[in-house]
């Protein structure tokens, strides 16, 4: 038998886009478009896919499956809804919302999708290649495999670094309410902090801030090295939503990578509204103050993502917006419970010129006895009963009732108060290693003389 060669079939070129192009695509078709969200027929999509919304050759309207049933699924627009209609055809893309990670991000400024808009041009790694995309999905650190927190984290804010000191990897929330300095402490930080890799999530913030935020506060030295994202307030709920979780997302792969980094979000209470309103308008029932049993479930999700992993660690600092200076209102209340500490401000430090208007008393690291020294505890107890001793007596000093002598804290407060301001006040400028502080703290209270 004599074998017979075959030749390989050869397909022309395109043919093989030809027959992908050729495949029946499924489209659906817009039933409603109510409030926030629009109601898609006739799609087999899931919760969280991407879909495209408009007619073919129209420009496209992306919109996020949030909730599915019989009669169809449930979206919220990523983009505007303008030139919706009942009919419009609807088309599934098949992937989720992707998040871009490398060191190409550095120095950007990227929307709540991950999309650069800073007028840079596309984002590009080192050697000009094309940056990784990711799927915005992470799956949170299990809680065997945890690191634990047993290194300080330097935040370059004296009062931060010794009064309520933070573990590398730890979660805090600076609880405050509006124009109390939260953005300028947090720039503070970006500016001063010794990790390698700040991802800054601007989440509801006013459009006219954006640029005030990025030029003045972080500058170029905190920007170089710094990762933002930025959904302003007048962008669709799921916009706002989205940008917590990207800036999350790009914490996390340079956590995977085994770095550390600091992610700051600003501010935790917009993401809960931004929950709120997609919760409400998909059916949700309110709860508490109006929010959705599912709001409190996405901030536990968001929270536990951050932290310590088996390598590297996301120290996350979250500012939480109490409503009406209320620390008790059900946002901080959650939030509170979920975080490993919180650092208050105090408007009426605010008013009088004390910046960073911390707190320091209010204010409670859980972990700062992980990651000090005993002499390093010693010195921040001793500066803290002087401070509370004086915050106890101070109706007497006010109507000059108090008797010097009848109490040695309040005597030390008293005598040593401009020290005491000078190591908790800082300039927005000045830079504090923790060393150095740490160092300052024990030279005041050798001042202070106290047992």
């Amino acid at each position: 038998m004599t074998a017979t060669l075959q030749r390989p079939i050869l397909r022309p070129r395109g043919l093989d886009e030809a027959l992908r192009q050729a495949v029946p695509q499924r489209v659906g078709v817009v039933t409603s478009a109510v409030g926030l969200g629009l109601t898609v027929a006739g799609l087999d999509a899931r919760v969280g896919e991407v879909v495209s919304v408009g007619a073919e050759g129209a420009p496209q309207t992306l919109v996020e499956v949030v909730a599915t049933d019989v009669t169809g699924v449930r979206c919220m627009p990523l983009g505007r809804l303008t030139g919706i209609t009942a009919g419009t055809p609807a088309r599934p893309t098949g992937r989720p919302v992707l998040v871009p990670t490398g060191a190409g991000l550095f120095g950007r400024v990227l929307d709540g999708l991950g999309r650069p808009i800073d007028d840079r041009g596309p984002l590009v790694g080192a050697g000009g290649e094309p940056v990784a995309w990711v799927p915005l999905d992470h799956d949170t650190p299990n809680a065997m495999a945890r690191t634990r927190i047993d290194a300080p984290m330097q935040l370059g804010v004296r009062v931060l670094d010794t009064l309520t000191t933070v573990g590398r990897g730890q979660r805090m929330g600076l609880f405050a309410g509006s124009g109390v300095g939260k953005s300028s402490l947090l720039s503070m930080i970006a500016r001063g902090s010794d990790a390698a890799v700040n991802v800054i999530a601007l989440v509801g913030e006013r459009g006219r801030e954006v640029r005030e935020f990025l030029e003045d506060d972080l500058g170029p030295e905190g920007l170089a090295r710094s990762i933002v994202v930025v959904s302003t307030s007048d962008e669709p709920a799921l916009m706002r939503l989205r940008a917590a979780f990207v800036a999350t997302r790009i914490a996390e792969s340079f956590r995977d990578a085994g770095q550390d980094v600091v992610l700051m979000m600003d501010s935790l209470t917009r993401v809960a509204m931004a929950q709120r309103e997609i919760g409400l308008s998909v059916g949700e029932p309110p709860a508490t103050r109006g929010y959705p049993p599912s709001t409190f479930s996405v901030l536990a999700g968001l929270l536990e993502r951050a932290g310590t992993d088996r390598v590297g660690s996301i120290t996350g600092l979250y500012t939480v917006l109490v409503d009406g200076d209320d620390h008790n209102e059900p946002i901080a209340d959650a939030a509170r419970s979920i975080l490993d500490g919180h650092v208050v401000l105090d408007r009426k430090l605010a008013i009088t010129g004390h910046f960073p208007s911390v707190d320091a008393l209010g204010s409670v690291s859980r972990v700062a006895s992980k990651v000090t020294t005993p002499s390093q505890r010693g010195a921040a107890t001793t500066l803290r009963k002087v401070m509370a001793a004086r915050k106890a007596a101070q109706d007497l000093l006010d109507v000059g009732a108090y008797q010097p002598g009848t109490n040695p804290l309040v005597d030390a407060a008293v005598d040593h108060q401009d020290a005491i301001d000078a190591f908790l006040r800082q300039g927005m400028d000045e830079r504090a290693t923790a060393a150095a502080s740490w160092q300052r703290l024990g030279t005041l209270v050798q001042q202070l003389a106290v047992a």
